[in-house]
């Protein structure tokens, strides 16, 4: 029996799918909490000096961390170093189901967020659930070396 192995084509990898299967419409009167998370994401890292970059493919993740209540994300908005908006992932109301995870994947080949990039999620909440878990994993791989590292969401109020 022969085996080998090939490496995954970049070009073959799915986009970003959306999320117009979640929206909804919120009501004024569901007494929900809204709350604001930062998160820091980085499309580029310095290596060996301020002149030179490493691009970096970032998987931003949106966790309901309740295993009872739905979440609801209000907006989702990646700015860049300089605190430009690039991009607002999420412009309708959309439910996140207990325990679920959804994603944003912003590809390496991007570099528009730079080496300061960032989130800015306003969600809502009943007042009993627990707020979601905002973080992203960032990822390289060169041959067989990689470098990853992680951030966490922060509460801003």
């Amino acid at each position: 029996m022969l085996c080998s192995c090939a490496e995954k084509d970049r070009n073959q990898l799915p986009a970003n799918r959306g999320f117009g299967d979640r929206t909804m419409v919120i009501n004024e009167q569901d007494s929900l909490s809204v709350g604001n998370t930062y998160l820091s994401v980085y499309s580029q890292i310095y290596s060996y000096s301020e002149n030179i970059t490493h691009d970096l493919t970032a998987t931003v993740s949106l966790r309901n961390t309740s295993i009872h209540d739905s979440i609801y994300v209000l907006s989702a908005n990646y700015y860049d170093t300089f605190g430009s908006l690039l991009k607002n992932y999420v412009s309708t109301p959309i439910f996140i189901k207990p325990l679920e995870t959804i994603h944003i994947v912003i590809n390496e080949e991007d570099k528009d967020g730079g080496t300061g990039a960032n989130f800015l999620f306003k969600w809502a909440t009943k007042e009993t659930t627990p707020e979601p878990l905002f973080e992203a994993v960032m990822i390289s791989t060169s041959g067989s070396q990689g470098l990853s590292f992680t951030t966490l969401g922060k509460r801003i109020y």
